[in-house]
């Protein structure tokens, strides 16, 4: 089915398969050799870009919605998600689009259950950018990775969960070792500095940096050094597992 057909038909009847007034917005972050990056789509018929996000369907858990709209972008599992906020703006419509939808010779009225109001439940995801297959859906013509301090600016509020977003990364680094996914199984200390300094965006001290990974338990020193380094070769650390963590 084109994507033109596929467009006829939500519009038509998608109120009776999604939850017409609650979506899912995901803040999907990328870490590649100490760069960060977002995941922006670009609308069809329009130069305009949002997160990733979608409907909720009528039999579906919201976890689930989410991880779906993950694999659907970016073809990846099992990654780091988690719920974060809420955003229930009374002015939060998608109003905005009408415009790219009519340039695509879509007739959809002002008043349709599309455009009413919508409460997003925020999502973020830190995946690595490198292994992700960015792919668009139906409503968007292009999907692909941006700085994430040099992109373009956002449609409805999805510049405010971006923020949210990366502050919520920020706060779990203090307790969950959410970095596990991006390194190999045996990683230096430098390495996982230069994953915290990114997802914070500032320069950490090395000494305090160390101690304070170490007084968290979220790692253990091995008796393994890596070689093939210029200087003395580091120890080699992992992930202490938790048992019960998702």
């Amino acid at each position: 089915m084109d994507a033109r057909r596929q467009l006829q038909e939500f519009f038509a009847g998608g109120d009776r398969a999604v939850l017409p007034h609650l979506s899912v917005d995901c803040a999907i972050l990328g870490f590649h050799d100490g760069e960060m990056k977002v995941l922006l789509l670009r609308w069809k018929g329009a130069d305009a870009w949002s997160l990733p996000g979608g409907f909720v369907r009528q039999d579906e858990p919201l976890d689930d919605a989410a991880a779906r709209v993950l694999h659907e972008r970016t073809g990846l599992d099992r990654i780091y998600l988690r719920q974060f906020h809420a955003f229930g703006g009374i002015d939060r419509r998608e109003s905005a689009l009408l415009p790219a939808f009519q340039s695509l010779g879509l007739t959809v009225p002002a008043d349709h259950w599309l455009f009413r109001r919508v409460i997003a439940v925020g999502y973020v995801a830190l995946v690595d950018f490198a292994e992700a297959a960015p792919a668009p859906d139906a409503f968007s013509e292009e999907c692909r990775w941006w700085d994430l301090q040099d992109h373009p600016a956002l449609l409805f509020d999805h510049d405010d969960i971006v923020v949210h977003a990366r502050d919520a990364l920020r706060r779990e680094l203090e307790t969950a070792p959410i970095a596990a996914s991006l390194l190999p199984g045996k990683f230096t200390m430098p390495e996982l500095q230069r994953l915290y300094e990114t997802v914070i965006g500032r320069a950490l001290d090395r000494r305090n940096f160390n101690k304070w990974v170490r007084e968290r338990g979220l790692v253990e020193r091995l008796e393994e050094r890596k070689i093939g380094q210029a200087h003395r070769a580091p120890f080699l650390y992992r992930f202490i597992e938790r048992t019960g963590d998702a």
